[in-house]
């Protein structure tokens, strides 16, 4: 990458945050996908903030505060150049049929201060309401996470994995920045109704597993490939009954790819920006990865612009994969999506 490319522009996410046009999820630098090394971790973030990936994003459930504390790292000496992001709301349950997630106002206050510590700074700019907790009502928690940015310790509310009716009610509370939700050629539930709203609402998408965790680009082909410990033993797409399905589409992307003379990964990726568009919505997919060449292919999904039919080519994949996104503790809200628009 020569000198002059390194600079990525920035755009309004929303409520007024700016973020570069990319950004940097921190979850596989916990080792969730596969043992990593704290040292290249560390140095591929390092170069992300160089290109102008200054969108770094991370929760507190990650690696058990791991990812956090990584960070803190780099913002030691580099938080000026960061709009930073976590989370809170995603508990492990101790006993089977337990919650798995907490939208109580004194527990999301407590995280947020442990994170603060974890990370080394005084405020973060954009907090999120990880999971949506079906005993609490949002207007509780999202009140709650108004009265953090009255204390000055975090700048915009953000909120993962909610539905339309969800969105509507937080953003009568507090102006929501910006929503993170799955959205990938393989998971379009949001297209329906939620980026509509969030367009209307001025709320801005970041969208995470972009690349498929890794299946798009060709990094994993099945579970026997991967450790015990790997979290997409979870996702039910990489499951033996799913799984040959799925190659067969993924064949498809990477002939369109190959069309288009770019990568898969690179594809995905510029279809994700080319949907924004499409929909009027701000985006910023937050790619993850350990290594630093990644990063730089990653970033050069922003210029691409896909051809008609290669566009073309993707939606007929829409509706095609098997199974579901996620399962256990990693809720979705396409089943609540769809109850609660149902009864509107």
């Amino acid at each position: 990458m020569t000198q002059d490319q390194r600079t990525l522009s920035s755009i309004n996410l929303g409520q007024g945050l700016q973020v570069s046009e990319q950004g940097l999820g921190c979850m596989s630098v916990s080792g969730v996908y596969g043992s990593a090394d704290d040292a290249e971790s560390v140095r591929m973030v390092n170069h992300a903030l160089d290109i102008g990936v200054t969108f770094l994003d991370t929760a507190n459930i990650y690696g058990a505060g791991h990812s956090e504390t990584l960070l803190s790292q780099v913002l030691k000496t580099r938080r000026d150049e960061v709009t930073l992001a976590t989370k809170a709301g995603i508990v492990r349950p101790k006993n089977p049929g337990d919650p798995r997630a907490n939208g109580d106002p004194a527990f999301i206050k407590k995280c947020l201060d442990e994170s603060l510590q974890r990370l080394g700074v005084d405020e973060v700019d954009l907090y999120y309401y990880h999971r949506v907790d079906s005993r609490v009502p949002i207007e509780e928690t999202v009140g709650a996470y108004a009265e953090l940015i009255q204390a000055g310790k975090i700048k915009h509310i953000g909120l993962s994995e909610v539905t339309t009716y969800e969105l509507e009610r937080a953003h009568q509370v507090h102006p929501i920045t910006a929503i993170q939700m799955e959205y990938s050629l393989f998971s379009r539930d949001i297209e329906k109704w939620l980026l509509p709203t969030a367009s209307q609402l001025g709320v801005g998408v970041v969208p995470y597993a972009s690349l498929g965790r890794g299946f798009f680009n060709g990094a994993a082909e099945s579970l026997e490939q991967l450790p015990r410990d790997d979290i997409r033993h979870n996702f039910p797409r990489f499951a033996t009954e799913n799984i040959g399905p799925n190659l067969t589409l993924r064949n498809e992307i990477f002939t369109i790819a190959r069309n288009e003379k770019i990568t898969p990964g690179q594809l995905a990726l510029a279809w994700v920006y080319e949907q924004g568009r499409k929909f009027n919505v701000a985006m910023a997919p937050i790619p993850g990865t350990r290594y630093t060449s990644h990063v730089d292919e990653n970033v050069t999904a922003i210029s691409l612009k896909l051809s008609t039919q290669a566009l073309r080519d993707l939606d007929a994949l829409a509706g095609r994969v098997a199974g579901e996104r996620q399962k256990d503790i990693y809720s979705v809200s396409k089943g609540r999506e769809e109850q609660q628009m149902s009864t509107r």
